[in-house]
């Protein structure tokens, strides 16, 4: 692998986070959009836009998080308006983001981690034991953790009705979005025959966990 060009693209990631020349003809560049427009007026210019687009792509920005992106940006920056995520979403989706692909991969494989953990509703938990002596109702996050440096690469949140194996395929299409991983740990919950064939299909190193009732020849590997 030639690594003086991963890290020259990881560089200029970074770099184009706080590339702001598009300001420079930001006034002209707005009157001439809004020249002959029929509605309401532009308040923010195409090449913003694009930088706002490439901010979300690179780096995983939900538009609700990339509004706030914007309301920080003008706090620094007055000459930016802020904007809202709806009005975002529906400029950036005809933004051509296809000259940032190779700056999108980061080119390094990642060994992960996932599991689930429970955060219990009390509220609602304790009303449903209460008037139908159930157990307490309780929510799941599960994670997917690099685990060289610990960053979470994926959460989904789910009811306690949901069993880990379900959840994982899209847990790693999350955390493959920007990295390559290469191996993935995890415990018995996600001992299925699915999930084996999915890392198998992907050329993922699988170290789970079996179950105490797993047998051989349930695993299709």
């Amino acid at each position: 692998m030639d690594w003086r060009s991963v890290d020259e693209r990881l560089v200029r990631r970074g770099e184009l986070l706080l590339s702001l020349e598009f300001l420079e003809s930001y006034d002209e560049e707005l009157k001439a959009m809004n020249c002959g427009k029929v509605g309401r007026p532009f308040t923010l210019t195409l090449s913003h836009m694009v930088f706002l687009a490439v901010v979300r792509y690179l780096f995983g920005f939900p538009y609700r998080q990339l509004e706030g992106f914007t309301r920080a940006l003008n706090r620094l920056i007055p000459r930016l308006p802020s904007a809202d995520y709806s009005g975002l979403r529906r400029r950036i989706l005809n933004v051509d983001l296809s000259p940032y692909e190779e700056l999108e991969k980061s080119g390094e494989d990642v060994v992960i981690a996932v599991d689930s953990t429970g955060v219990r509703v009390h509220k609602a938990g304790g009303w449903v034991e209460r008037e139908h002596g159930k157990k307490k109702r309780y929510v799941k996050i599960h994670l997917a953790v690099d685990v060289e440096t610990k960053e979470a690469l994926a959460m989904l949140v789910t009811t306690d009705g949901t069993h880990d194996s379900r959840v994982f395929p899209k847990l790693l299409r999350k955390a493959e979005r920007h990295r390559k991983v290469s191996k993935v740990y995890a415990d018995g919950a996600y001992d299925s025959s699915k999930i084996y064939q999915t890392l198998e299909q992907k050329g993922i190193e699988a170290v789970i966990k079996p179950r105490r009732n797993s047998r051989l020849d349930t695993l299709r590997i």
